[in-house]
C-alpha cells in the first residue's frame, strides 16, 4: 500500500465526521405532537402491542430490518488479534456494506470478554434487539465454537461472514469455472492452502455441492493435514487425508482446483506447473495472493484464475453474498440462515455471472463487455441484480425448508 493511499484511507475515515455510519430518523419529529406519539404517552400503544403479541414488535419497531456486527477483534482481516477496538473500522465498513447494497440497518459492536461463555453470553444476550446477527474478524477455532453455540441460543439468524460469505462466493465461482474448463466437482481433485475458518467453511460447502471429501488435500503451516497427525482441532481433523503426502509438491500434483486462504507467495510457479490439465486457481489471500496472476498465467495459460482483489478479473468479494443473504433471511423473518438458503445463494450468484451484463455494471466496472467466459466466472459487487436474484433464492429456501416465520410477501423481488 501506497503512503498517498494510506493518507487518503486515513482522511476517509476521519473527515468531514468520523466514522462510515450514524443514525437517521424515519419518523417527524418537529413538533410537539410528533414528540408526543414518537415518546411518552404515544410510545405506550405500540409497548401495549407487543407485550400482548411479541411479533407485533417487526410492525412497530426497526428490528426486523437491523443487523448487529459483531466482533472481538481476535482475528482483523489479515492483520491478526488486535483487539475489540481496532476492530471497529472493519464492523462499521460491513454496517457501510450492508446499507449500500440491501438497503439493511446495521449497529456495530465490540465485545471484550475473556472466555467463548463470555461472548456467546452477551450476544446471545442481546440477540433479540436485531433482526439478525453477523459475526466477524473471531479467529479460529474460536469461531466455529461460537457460531454454534449462538445459532443453538439465538431464535434469529446468526451467520460468520469470515467462515461462510467467502464460502458461497467460492463454491460459486467454482462450479463456473469447473463447468468452461469442462471438469465436474465430483471428480475434482482439490489442494486448500489454508485451515483456518474460511478454509474449512470453504471445503464444507464445496463437499455440500458435490465435491468429495476424500479428494481434498489440506495444508496449514506443518503441510498436509493427515490422519497420522496428532496435533489437529477437531475442525482441521475432518480434513485429515489418509495419505503419505506431506508437501504441497506433492498433493498438488494432478490437482484440479487451488485453492489459497493463507498468506502471500506461497505458491510457486514450479508447483503450479504440476497440476492437472485446465486448472483452477483461487488465490485469495489479501492484499497480496498466493501467486499474482501474471505469474501464474505466465506458467499456465490454460487456467481459470480468481483473486481477493478487486483490480484484477474474478474477485472472490464476500459482498456478492451476504447483504443479500440477511436481506431475504429477514424478510421472511428466518430463525436461521441453515445450508438450503446457503446452497440457494450459490446458484443464484453462478447463474447471474452467465446472463448478458447491463451497461450501467459495465460502466461501474470500468470495461467496455463482460461475457461469462475465463476472465468472468462471478458477477461484478456492482451488479444491482444481485439484489433480487440472491435474496429472493434466500427467501424461498428458507420457507421451503420450515425455517421462515412467514412466507414471501407477494411479488416479493420480481
Amino acid at each position: 500500500m501506497s503512503e498517498d493511499f494510506r493518507q487518503q484511507a486515513l482522511h476517509y475515515h476521519a473527515y468531514p465526521t468520523p466514522g462510515k455510519i450514524a443514525i437517521s430518523l424515519t419518523k417527524p419529529a418537529d413538533s410537539a405532537k410528533d414528540l408526543a406519539l414518537a415518546y411518552s404517552p404515544g410510545v405506550a400503544e405500540p409497548v401495549r402491542e407487543i407485550a400482548q403479541d411479541i411479533d407485533n414488535v417487526y410492525k412497530y419497531t426497526a428490528k426486523g430490518n437491523m443487523v448487529a456486527v459483531i466482533s472481538n477483534g481476535t482475528a482483523i482481516l489479515g492483520l491478526g488479534n488486535l483487539g475489540p477496538m481496532a476492530s471497529k473500522p472493519v464492523m462499521e465498513g460491513k454496517a457501510l456494506l450492508f446499507k449500500r447494497f440491501a438497503n439493511l440497518d446495521s449497529i456495530d459492536i465490540q465485545v471484550k470478554h475473556r472466555t467463548i461463555d463470555e461472548f456467546v453470553d452477551t450476544v446471545a444476550n442481546i440477540a433479540d434487539t436485531f433482526g439478525g446477527i453477523n459475526l466477524e474478524d473471531i479467529k479460529a477455532p474460536d469461531c466455529f465454537e461460537i457460531e454454534r453455540r449462538l445459532i443453538e441460543r439465538c431464535q434469529v439468524p446468526v451467520f460468520h461472514d469470515d467462515q461462510h460469505g467467502t464460502a458461497i462466493v467460492t463454491a460459486a465461482g467454482v462450479l463456473n469455472a469447473l463447468e468452461l474448463q469442462g471438469k465436474s466437482l465430483d471428480t475434482a481433485r482439490i489442494v486448500c492452502l489454508g485451515a483456518g475458518a474460511a478454509a474449512v467453511a470453504c471445503m464444507e460447502q464445496l463437499i455440500k455441492c458435490g465435491a468429495q471429501r476424500e479428494f481434498i488435500y489440506m495444508l496449514d503451516r506443518k503441510g498436509v493435514i493427515h490422519t497420522r497427525r496428532d496435533d489437529l482441532n477437531e475442525y482441521k481433523a475432518l480434513f485429515a487425508n489418509n495419505t503419505d503426502k506431506r508437501t504441497l509438491e506433492d498433493v498438488i500434483a494432478g490437482a484440479d482446483i487451488f485453492l489459497g486462504v493463507s498468506g502471500p507467495d506461497l505458491l510457486p510457479p514450479e508447483a503450479l506447473k504440476l497440476m492437472a490439465d485446465k486448472p483452477v486457481v483461487f488465490a485469495c489471500s489479501n492484499p497480496d495472493p498466493e501467486i499474482r496472476p501474471e505469474l501464474a498465467l505466465a506458467v499456465r495459460d490454460d487456467l481459470i484464475m480468481g483473486t481477493g482483489r478487486s483490480d484484477y478479473p474474478n474477485q472472490i468479494n464476500n459482498v456478492l453474498c451476504f447483504p443479500f443473504i440477511f436481506r431475504g433471511a429477514l424478510d421472511v423473518r428466518a430463525s436461521v440462515i441453515n445450508d438450503a438458503m446457503k446452497l440457494a445463494a450459490v446458484h443464484a450468484i453462478r447463474e447471474l455471472a452467465k446472463e448478458p451484463v447491463p451497461q450501467e455494471v459495465l460502466e461501474a466496472a470500468g470495461v467496455a463487455s463482460l461475457t461469462f467466459g475465463k476472465d468472468y466466472i462471478i458477477p461484478k459487487p456492482m451488479d444491482p441484480r444481485l439484489l433480487p436474484r440472491v435474496a429472493r433464492a434466500v427467501a424461498l429456501a428458507a420457507v421451503e425448508s420450515g425455517v421462515a416465520r412467514i412466507g414471501l410477501p407477494n411479488g416479493y423481488m420480481e
